[in-house]
């Protein structure tokens, strides 16, 4: 007589199996995020260390124009005197298409003219309009890709939008050289070069600082 057949049960997945999935999942995931983030900023970490190097050639456009009249009077309209304060939306308009250039953020508004200066990564530029005669003036002044890319390395007139891209890159960052470091702690056991190395990646920046930078 047959026994009724025992059916094993599958083991229950220890606390460091589950901990490992874990950490190589956030690892890959974080890793994917900040990839192309990583890729440049150590290009431009490469260009920034060799700036005097890099020959930058600045490109400068002038354009002029004129306020149509309507354009005019709503600029003398403005009583707010002297100050800082956004251009009227037409006219903000008006000029983007005049001169080429956005016509946001926050101009400079005296009695006989406004100043609009419009910096941005690689390049620079302003509008100023004579608030008698409508003329406008314009100037913009790019240094080329090497330039844009370093700027926004430094988030340098980049805006909002791209000073928490940084913040959430730099997040990113975080999590895939800390959880990096938790996975070499766990394998460091089967690969006895791993702490070596590590300590010479902390030494080595350490000991230079120490002896050439003063």
């Amino acid at each position: 007589m047959h026994g009724t057949p025992q059916v094993s049960k599958p083991r229950p997945k220890s606390a460091k199996a589950f901990w490992l999935k874990q950490l190589h999942m956030w690892h890959w995931m974080s890793s994917a995020v900040s990839l192309v983030g990583l890729l440049l900023f150590a290009l431009t970490g490469i260009t920034l260390n060799h700036a005097a190097d890099v020959e930058a050639s600045p490109v400068t456009t002038e354009r002029t124009a004129t306020l149509p009249t309507d354009m005019l009077r709503q600029v003398n309209a403005d009583n707010g005197g002297d100050g800082k304060r956004p251009l009227p939306a037409p006219v903000a308009h008006w000029l983007e298409q005049a001169v080429g250039q956005r016509a946001g953020g926050e101009a400079e508004w005296s009695g006989d003219d406004i100043y609009l200066a419009l910096p941005r990564p690689g390049g620079d530029g302003w509008i100023a309009i004579d608030r008698q005669s409508g003329a406008v003036t314009s100037e913009a002044t790019s240094r080329g890709w090497i330039s844009y890319l370093n700027d926004l390395h430094k988030g340098r007139n980049a805006g909002e939008v791209w000073r928490w891209f940084i913040d959430i890159f730099a997040g990113a960052c975080f999590i895939f050289t800390l959880t990096g470091l938790v996975l070499l702690q766990l394998h460091a056991r089967k690969r006895p070069s791993t702490w070596p190395l590590v300590a010479t990646g902390l030494a080595l920046p350490a000991l230079l600082a120490i002896l050439f930078i003063h």
